[in-house]
């Protein structure tokens, strides 16, 4: 699925040429790809019915709040490489390289995390063609696609632009096939079935639901920051950012909510309980299939698995300069500034982009959906989202003085309420995931790259061992 990937890149010489609609249109672009065709079965499994809208409307919610403190930084801070500069100004002068690379280290992990959904989102999409397919088939289908696209990124690329075009005219049709096709033949009461006990805010059971719900909500979307990431190139980033950041958010939610109650108002919820069911593992086909028959159906299908390769395609291109800027910046390995000798893409970027997306892939096949979101997202909190939301809080107080050509609204409300969100996710994720541990896991990989990193800093020489 199409996100936000983080990418350092010289802003030197570059001329700030994004307006306000083409930012806001990125984001969008990047926040809506096959993710919500996908998640909407997984969205009703984990909270027990309808009232999985909850989780697009507190999705919105956290991501505005995160999206503000992204908005905050990336106007003071409008250089190129996100999240990292961020933390290096904020926590460098005491732990070094330490949390930059911390960051780059975790990225590696959750970017083909969450493109490894993509790739599960493709398989299961079509099976609407092959419904027989075997566990085997599938996995050796997602595999072969993954390393397919590693060798199409296996050659110069100058620039994704027309891809994403592409990939956002495709989106758009086939969002708009399928909620036009849901309103065609609506039933309010299947859109509005609640189950008894729904919304019991005395169960616990209701409070982890809604956190699974919340997980997934926001990891759809996921993208609303991709205009602070291009801080650089935007025209006037303390006046674009915010409302390019604001104006995504707001439009995603209202497409969200249209395919979701659309989608339940023509296929019983109840149907999507049950894992192998073509209701639950595409949807989008089954309300195609049953309003404007198999031909459309088919049609779309294929639209979304375009849409998902070539998410997919992006956003592997993106994650691949990840630990290339990084390593270029000096705040990562060495090894990943090589470029090919000939064609000059990052040749252990993209090769580790398709390792890991391929893990991904498997575990997701050998678990759920669910899961791998929760790995992904619990892993994404601890470095990123967490520790940027404090950096924005050491920023305020350790450099008053640093231009701001945007300060959060009703600061830190906002700010705290991101905190508070992502805590709360991240604390539910091993009930929401039972048996996959995402707690312990996200911990073991930071640890590691705790260890990482002084190996690193020792051969550098940098803190701690520069004394």
């Amino acid at each position: 699925m199409s996100k936000s990937l983080p990418a350092g890149q010289s802003t030197a010489g570059i001329r700030r040429k994004i307006g306000l609609f083409p930012a806001t249109a990125l984001n969008m672009s990047q926040m809506c790809g096959v993710g919500p065709f996908i998640t909407i079965p997984t969205m009703i499994v984990i909270m027990g019915g309808p009232q999985a809208y909850l989780g697009w409307i507190l999705g919105a919610l956290l991501a505005l709040c995160d999206g503000l403190v992204w908005a905050e930084l990336g106007a003071s801070l409008p250089g190129a490489g996100g999240t990292y500069v961020y933390l290096r100004e904020a926590f460098g002068k005491r732990t070094g390289k330490l949390l930059p690379f911390l960051f780059v280290w975790t990225a590696m992990l959750f970017i083909p995390l969450i493109m490894s959904t993509g790739i599960i989102g493709f398989v299961q999409y079509l099976t609407w063609f092959w419904p027989d397919m075997s566990q085997t088939a599938g996995n050796l289908i997602g595999l072969a696609l993954i390393w397919g696209i590693i060798v199409m990124l296996w050659r110069k690329i100058e620039s994704i632009a027309k891809l994403s075009i592409v990939l956002w005219v495709v989106m758009l049709v086939s969002i708009g096939a399928l909620i036009l096709a849901a309103l065609s033949n609506f039933h309010a009461d299947l859109a509005f079935s609640f189950p008894d006990g729904a919304f019991n805010l005395g169960d616990s059971s209701f409070w982890f639901g809604l956190a699974g719900g919340l997980t997934i909500g926001i990891y759809d979307y996921l993208g609303y920051n991709t205009s602070a990431y291009l801080a650089g190139e935007v025209e006037q980033p303390g006046k674009v950012i915010p409302k390019s950041i604001i104006l995504s958010i707001f439009g995603i939610l209202a497409v969200y909510l249209l395919m979701q109650v659309g989608v339940l108002g023509v296929v019983d919820w109840h149907r999507m309980l049950d894992p192998e069911s073509a209701a639950y593992k595409s949807v989008a086909s089954v309300v195609l299939s049953e309003t404007w028959g198999n031909t459309a159906a088919g049609i779309v299908t294929v639209l979304i698995l375009i849409t998902a390769v070539a998410s997919v395609f992006a956003g592997l291109l993106g994650g691949s300069r990840v630990p290339f800027e990084a390593a270029n910046d000096k705040v990562f390995f060495s090894a990943f500034s090589k470029t090919h000798p000939k064609h000059q893409f990052p040749t252990y970027g993209i090769l580790s982009m398709g390792v890991l997306t391929s893990a991904g892939f498997m575990i997701g096949r050998l678990t759920d959906l669910t899961t791998l979101i929760q790995l992904l997202t619990t892993v994404m909190i601890l470095v990123q989202s967490v520790a940027q939301v404090i950096s924005l809080f050491v920023l305020r107080k350790t450099k008053p003085h640093l231009a701001r050509p945007y300060k959060m609204w009703l600061y830190p409300v906002p700010a705290v309420i991101a905190l508070l969100g992502w805590i709360y996710i991240y604390m539910a994720s091993n009930h929401n995931a039972p048996g996959a541990y995402p707690i312990q896991w996200s911990l073991v990989w930071v640890a590691a790259g705790g260890v990482a990193f002084l190996i690193w800093a020792k051969v550098q020489k940098l803190w701690p061992f520069n004394k």
